[in-house]
């Protein structure tokens, strides 16, 4: 991809002490699954070897990028890490919501859950919109975003942010930068449109992110120094069985619709660093990128995609483990590999 990153800066914006190698991030969104991006973080904060320059999310992992470069941004490592927790604490049905709010919110994620298979809830799931079944528009993400990120000091750090967000209208990417994202910005990215209402912001209306990008690679060639790019991603691209009943399909396209932006990117890096290799591009004016990626593998996939909708704290718990595990498994696996190789084989990962 062309362009050369820098822009007269530093390479790290968040670093910790330990910091060895700096990379850039693309999280993946995936509703509830995004809390196997948290476990992933938090094994990396842990870790302490690797410097975050920028991080490029949808829908939940916007949210986990901005929470945790919020948290760092006002204590470090150890303040990003509580802030994520803090976060999905509040989020969980089990966390911030009051007992009326909680039993609406259940009562609405149950409603829009193509898994519930109720030939009278199919009817009203057809013929009401968000607007109709979500009246009070009751969304945690709203109140959590706005409790747990402090937006001016956000704003004014140094970390490069690219949350990605659909233009109903257009149906383009539109891609907001650090300086000017606020929660409204993260809610545009992650908001499902058969959930929540549209999200306007100066006058436009967005959908979710993962729509269009998910997460958007493009920014980490133009607007970036570092070569390396970790995906951390939660939606399966294949399935071991084809779907039969009607729930079981509409969970197989949502995921193939939230990967395809991705994979059509991955295939876009793959032809460019072949041009390079084959001497027709110069690695001066084009980057060649080194990717990675973190993946459940088999742990995530026995979840479908119903289960996105699911909040309770215990299911949050499970796959921030199952990140831990893998992030582990990865660094152990691969950190030396970072700045000298890509670990991802980018043939196979599209085609």
């Amino acid at each position: 991809m062309s362009g050369r990153g820098g822009h007269g800066r530093g390479p790290c914006g968040l670093a910790g002490p330990k910091a060895q190698k700096t990379i850039s991030l693309a999280l993946q969104g995936g509703g509830a699954h995004g809390a196997f991006t948290w476990g992933v973080l938090d094994r990396l904060i842990e870790d302490g070897r690797l410097a975050f320059e920028a991080i490029t999310g949808a829908s939940a992992g916007a949210m986990n990028a901005v929470v945790m470069a919020s948290g760092w941004a006002e204590g470090g490592p150890d303040k990003a890490r509580e802030t994520l927790e803090t976060f999905w604490k509040h989020v969980s049905l089990d966390g911030g919501l009051s007992a009326p709010q909680r039993r609406a919110f259940d009562m609405l994620l149950n409603f829009w859950s193509p898994a519930a298979g109720n030939p009278v809830l199919d009817f009203w799931r057809d013929a009401l919109s968000p607007s109709q079944a979500n009246p009070l528009d009751i969304n945690p993400l709203r109140d959590a975003i706005k409790e747990v990120v402090d937006f001016p000091r956000l704003q004014a750090s140094d970390v490069r942010l690219f949350v990605s967000a659909t233009d109903v209208r257009t149906g383009k990417i539109r891609i907001f930068e650090t300086a000017e994202i606020r929660a409204a910005h993260v809610l545009a990215s992650a908001c499902l449109p058969t959930v929540f209402k549209s999200v306007e912001i100066d006058g436009e209306y967005y959908w979710d992110g993962g729509y269009t990008s998910n997460p958007a690679l493009y920014p980490l060639f133009y607007k970036t120094a570092s070569d390396d790019i970790l995906i951390v991603q939660i939606n399966p691209i294949e399935r071991a069985t084809v779907p039969t009943d009607i729930s079981q399909i509409q969970n197989r396209l949502s995921e193939i619709t939230f990967n395809s932006g991705l994979l059509a990117e991955l295939r876009a890096i793959d032809f460019v660093n072949r041009l390079i290799d084959q001497g027709k591009l110069t690695s001066d004016s084009y980057k060649r990128a080194l990717v990675h990626r973190i993946e459940g593998g088999a742990a995530t996939a026995q979840f479908d995609a119903s289960t996105r909708l699911k909040a309770e704290w215990d299911f949050f718990v499970e796959l921030r483990d199952i990140g831990r595990a893998k992030a582990t498994q990865w660094l152990k696996t691969h950190y030396a590999d970072i700045g000298e190789r890509a670990t991802l084989d980018l043939r196979t990962a599209y085609s």
